[in-house]
């Protein structure tokens, strides 16, 4: 199967593409002792970038963290792909293994200290050193997934739902870039497009200005052997495109398997909206969340992406994601 074919059911086959193409930059700090492990305070605020191992205060855990045994052997699985893996123990939700980025633990702590963007909350974050790999403990959230929601919907809930997912991410994009289009810390980007496979070549930041995160693609392009003369062509061209596109927040995967339901109230329209999955979060040019959401819709097999776009009016980018949609299909064929 191609990557094309991939994108084409990616919102209906959640995690498929990250078995072929996930990334595998690592920015672990420190490691952590294997079995048990204790509760270390953590003070607050938090401060960004994390000094890790990230406990929580042990006081404030609805039960005593799990140990990696009770980890591993848990038979709860809510998800497995590639070199991660999500499970249940307890009231924890657990995302482990060799290919797992405490980045995106980090991501979320970043979102609940700075917005009221709903998201799980974290109690720790550590790698371990024997079986190299990084944990990621948060809370687990009883609320079914919007995509297995939105067909049973009504019109009214769904205008309401998309009214507060645009407030949402009008707030999210409101974070201010700590030095251009990076993830945080002025770190590298965690995107797939960006990824090489190879630790030893890496086109994904952090950039100073979009001109060079418009160039890493341009590298992509060729490192991915695409060909020279269409090369030459977007390299004459993409500079028209992709320009005045201030770095803004970005979840960096916003489709329903992402965001979770949950009834708070007693009407249908009493609802919050926790959002997921935030390893690819980042300051990206402004268009990217608006590209992501549309490419997640794959095949269009229902109404959700004419809903998208109600979400992100007025900023739609359609230029943009027509363009962008050709060069990532080229670069993931």
């Amino acid at each position: 199967m191609t990557v094309k074919a991939l994108i084409i059911g990616w919102d209906t086959s959640p995690h498929l593409l990250y078995d072929t193409i996930f990334l595998i930059f690592k920015y672990f700090k420190s490691d952590w002792p294997r079995r048990p492990m204790p509760n270390v305070p953590t003070a607050a605020p938090v401060m960004f970038p994390l000094r890790l191992p990230y406990f929580v205060d042990s006081q404030t855990l609805p039960h005593p963290i799990p140990t990696l045994d009770e980890i591993e052997s848990s038979e709860d699985i809510l998800n497995e792909s590639g070199g991660s893996k999500v499970v249940v123990v307890g009231p924890y939700v657990v995302k482990f293994g060799p290919q797992v980025d405490l980045a995106e633990g980090e991501n979320m702590l970043f979102v609940a200290q700075n917005t009221s963007v709903p998201v799980p909350l974290v109690y720790a974050l550590f790698r371990d050193s024997q079986d190299h790999k990084s944990y990621i403990i948060m809370e687990r959230i009883m609320a079914n997934t919007l995509q297995s929601e939105w067909p049973s919907l009504s019109n009214t809930q769904r205008e309401a739902i998309t009214r507060k997912l645009g407030s949402l991410l009008k707030e999210l994009r409101s974070l201010p870039s700590p030095a251009g289009y990076c993830s945080i810390g002025n770190r590298p980007l965690l995107e797939a497009i960006f990824w090489t496979g190879n630790s030893s070549e890496k086109f994904n930041g952090p950039f100073r200005t979009e001109e060079e995160f418009n160039k890493a693609m341009l590298e992509m392009y060729i490192y991915n052997n695409g060909s020279p003369n269409k090369a030459e062509f977007y390299k004459q061209t993409l500079p028209s495109i992709f320009r005045d596109h201030p770095p803004i927040f970005t979840h960096g995967d916003f489709q329903r398997k992402n965001i979770l339901l949950r009834s708070v109230g007693d009407t249908e329209n009493d609802v919050d909206l926790i959002f997921l999955d935030w390893e690819f979060s980042g300051w990206y040019p402004a268009h990217w969340e608006y590209f992501k959401a549309l490419l997640a819709c794959g095949g269009w097999s229902d109404d959700w992406g004419l809903w998208v776009n109600r979400i992100f009016e007025p900023d739609l980018y359609l230029t943009e994601w027509v363009w962008m949609r050709m060069l990532v299909l080229e670069l993931w064929s």
